[in-house]
This record gives structure tokens, C-alpha cells and sequence, in this order.
């Protein structure tokens, strides 16, 4: 059975392939999507050790594009985050550009990693200069969303900062005070060389008017937000993953039409929009990320191998860890979704085995006719 967001995407394949010219990997998202949980695409034969009962579940498509298989993959995610996280107090900042910029970013998307390294630079530059000689060093996880709430094109960061850092001599001082004056213009120096590095003289004169229309630098949001490691893990796997847009979202399709809602930032209003399915289709295509590009960076003490990290406290133990991991395969994800076992024998409620699997590529009577021995 196909979900709504299944049956928009079909009903306009051929649409979006000659009206709107998708890039090759929107391409090959948007067929994942459409064919997950096909069973012409292969699958598994489970059956019951002891009263024989067969069942077939077709294979998922893996795509983060797609919801079901999207939720899975920030399901897996937060918890690879929360598996780095200090047990301390972190800080949620978010790092913004204006409007005016973000068609740079939309033409060349390889300008996204510039949008990493500038708030990578700028927060480690914040910490290392409050004791040159110590060189404290945070914690950060960057998120890159590239969508508002109502899915139009907007590119900015989400950060999230260990409110202290581990020195050269010193295992962790903790650190209170962001300087918020210090982020909003570093920020807006940083991000504008690198695209001024980046896209050569054609920028030079938007860079000069960012600065007079941002003399107070780029929106930065740095408040204290009393993010303790318990939340923190709660943030994470309900806003820092999150797709971009769920299915519940989406209110009505009459083949025509997509009726969505969304929480307006400025005043937490519930707003409704009715566009034209083919709109709706481009506002969701355009946030696909190409092939291989990270979306999610790990930096400072929570880059890989860092010298400091095995001298710090983590907030899931080794041993919680492993137990995590377990809780995370196809079977134990479900049961906990949906509140029941897919491997549960329906008759007599035996644990099911792995009978066959089959590709696209095999024809599924020619299987079946080996397993059971027919010729």
C-alpha cells in the first residue's frame, strides 16, 4: 500500500521528468521512493518452524527522501549523535544567511560546504580565544537544513555547542558566556571570503552590499536554551533529524492539488497552503542532497580521534551503547513504531526464519521452484 507522498510522485513521474529537468540524483531519489516496498523488487520469504506459515516482505528502498525509510535513516542518526555527545550542557545555534543569498547556494551546491567550514571556524575561533595558550576546544555538531517550514528554499545551519571546552592542560572548563556580538559578524566576515574565494570577482560587489545592509553581521540565534544531556538526546532525534516534511503534514491530494500545514516561525500560528501538486513536487525535490554529500559534521572534540575524547565523561555508557544498537535492526524498530513483531507468526506465534530472499533480477517462480524442490 503506497503512502500519499507515493501516489503524488507517480501520478506526476512523467512530469517531473520532462517539466521540471531533475538532476540525476532527484532522479534516482524520486524512483527509489516510488518503488519502495514494491515487491518486483525483490524481498524476503519468511516461514515458521513449526506450522509452516509463509510470509513475504518486500525491501525497503533506503532513501532519505523517502518518509519510511527517511525515518529510519534520523532514527540511526541521532543516535550516532547522541552516541558523541559530552555530559554537559549544550547550546542549540542556529546560523542564518539572508534571502538575498541563498540563490548562490541553489546554483552551486558545493558553496554548502563553505556554510559548514564558516560556522566550524567561527565557533572553534570563539573558544580558542579566550586562552590562546590553552586553546580550549568544544564540542559541535553541525546539521545543514535547507528548507523553511513552508519548504521553500533556505539554507542555514544547525549547530549544537558543548557549553565548555578541553584545553591543552586543562580537561574542561565550562563556558557560560557565547559571545553572541562576536558570532553574527565573524560569521558574516567568514562565510563571505570563502564565497568571495569561491565565485571570484562577480561577488565582490554583493559581498560590499552585505555589508552595509548587515552592519550588525548575519543572524545568529545563540540564546541559552538549558539543552541537559537528557533533552539534548530528546532535541536530536526530534529536531535535528527530522525529514523534511512527514507525511502527516500533507492534509489532502485530489490528484490536482496538495493541501500541507505548517508552524509559522514568527508567531507559531498554524498556517495551510493549497498549490498545485507540481509546485509541491518542486518545493520538496530541491532539498535532495547530492550524492555523498554530508549533511551532518562532527567537529572539535567531536571529530574523530580527538586527543581529549577518552579523557571525557560521555552520556551513554559503552555498555548502554551496545545495548542501543541491538534496538535499532529492522525487526525491533518496528515493534517499537508500531507495537507489534513482523517476524511474530500469525498462527501459532513462533518466531519466524529466513526462508529465500530474491532480487529484481531473479525471477521469484524460478526461486520458488528450487527451494521446493520442484525440477
Amino acid at each position: 500500500m503506497s503512502n500519499i507522498l507515493q501516489t503524488i510522485f507517480i501520478d506526476y513521474y512523467e512530469h517531473i521528468l520532462y517539466e521540471l529537468h531533475p538532476r540525476q540524483t532527484e532522479v534516482e531519489n524520486i524512483s527509489k521512493m516510488i518503488h519502495c516496498g514494491d515487491p518486483s523488487f525483490g524481498g524476503a520469504f519468511f516461514v515458521c518452524p513449526d506450522c509452516g506459515e509463509m510470509k513475504f516482505t518486500p525491501f525497503r528502498c533506503k532513501s532519505r527522501f523517502c518518509p519510511t525509510c527517511g525515518n529510519m535513516y534520523n532514527l540511526k542518526r541521532s543516535f550516532s549523535m547522541s552516541c558523541k555527545l559530552i555530559s554537559c550542557v549544550h547550546r542549540h545555534c542556529v546560523f542564518t544567511i539572508p534571502e538575498e543569498l541563498r540563490i548562490y547556494f541553489l546554483k552551486d551546491r558545493s558553496l554548502l560546504n563553505c556554510l559548514f567550514h564558516s560556522v566550524r571556524d567561527v565557533v572553534l575561533r570563539m573558544f580558542s580565544k579566550m586562552n590562546k595558550t590553552e586553546n580550549f576546544t568544544p564540542g559541535l555538531i553541525c546539521v545543514l537544513h535547507t528548507f523553511g517550514r513552508d519548504l521553500k528554499w533556505n539554507p542555514h545551519i544547525h549547530a549544537l555547542i558543548s557549553e565548555g571546552g578541553a584545553g591543552n592542560f586543562t580537561v574542561w572548563r565550562p563556558v557560560k558566556h557565547f559571545d553572541y556580538t562576536f558570532l553574527r559578524n565573524a560569521f558574516r566576515k567568514v562565510l563571505l571570503e570563502r564565497l568571495t574565494n569561491k565565485i571570484g570577482k562577480p561577488f565582490r560587489k554583493v559581498k560590499n552590499e552585505m555589508y552595509t545592509k548587515h552592519a550588525d553581521g548575519f543572524y545568529v540565534r545563540a540564546k541559552p536554551n538549558l539543552c541537559t544531556p537528557d533533552i539534548t538526546i530528546k532535541y536530536i532525534s526530534r529536531y535535528l533529524g527530522r525529514p523534511t516534511i512527514a507525511t502527516s503534514r500533507i492534509d489532502k491530494y485530489d490528484g490536482e492539488f496538495v493541501t500541507f500545514h505548517y508552524t509559522r516561525h514568527e508567531d507559531n500560528k498554524s498556517v495551510t497552503e493549497c498549490i498545485p501538486a507540481l509546485d509541491f513536487i518542486k518545493r520538496l525535490i530541491v532539498h535532495i542532497p547530492e550524492k555523498h554529500f554530508k549533511m551532518l559534521r562532527y567537529y572539535g572534540i567531536y571529530a574523530k580521534h580527538h586527543k581529549q575524547e577518552k579523557k571525557l565523561h560521555k552520556c551513554i555508557s559503552t555498555e548502554k551503547k551496545r545495548y542501543l544498537r541491538t534496538l535499532l535492526n529492522w525487526r525491533h524498530s518496528i515493534l517499537l513504531s508500531f507495537g507489534y513483531d513482523p517476524l511474530k507468526c500469525p498462527k501459532c506465534g513462533t518466531s519466524m526464519l529466513v526462508l529465500e530472499v530474491y532480487h529484481k533480477k531473479t525471477a521469484l517462480f524460478e526461486r520458488y521452484r528450487k527451494v521446493m524442490g520442484y525440477g
